[in-house]
């Protein structure tokens, strides 16, 4: 009876979202901003998956803990910034859409 409990326990938590995971989902939690909580990083995260590779979501968890590196990514003159700012605006744009 434990067991059949315990495992109801543990997919309840996962399904309300209790492990939030991939980068952004965890940079979004571990922010500190009120708004955080594990429905809305789960949703930055989903949406990061469909706008963002691997690469872009490894750069853009950053922005959580230093907003000045977005900045300076924004203003740069290199190809590769402008590209990934570019991607990193739309992923912007459909989280605000999406994660409300």
């Amino acid at each position: 009876m434990r067991i059949i409990f315990l495992g109801l326990a543990l997919v309840t938590l996962n399904s309300c979202g209790a492990g939030v995971r991939g980068e952004m989902g965890k940079a979004c939690m571990a922010s500190g901003r009120s708004a955080a909580n594990s429905a809305l990083c789960s949703c930055v995260q989903k949406t990061a998956n469909g706008t963002l590779t691997n690469r872009d979501q490894k750069l853009a968890s950053t922005f959580f803990e230093d907003p000045q590196k977005a900045q300076d990514i924004r203003q740069s003159d290199s190809s590769a910034h402008e590209a990934f700012w570019t991607r990193y605006r739309k992923f912007t744009g459909q989280a605000e859409r999406s994660c409300r």
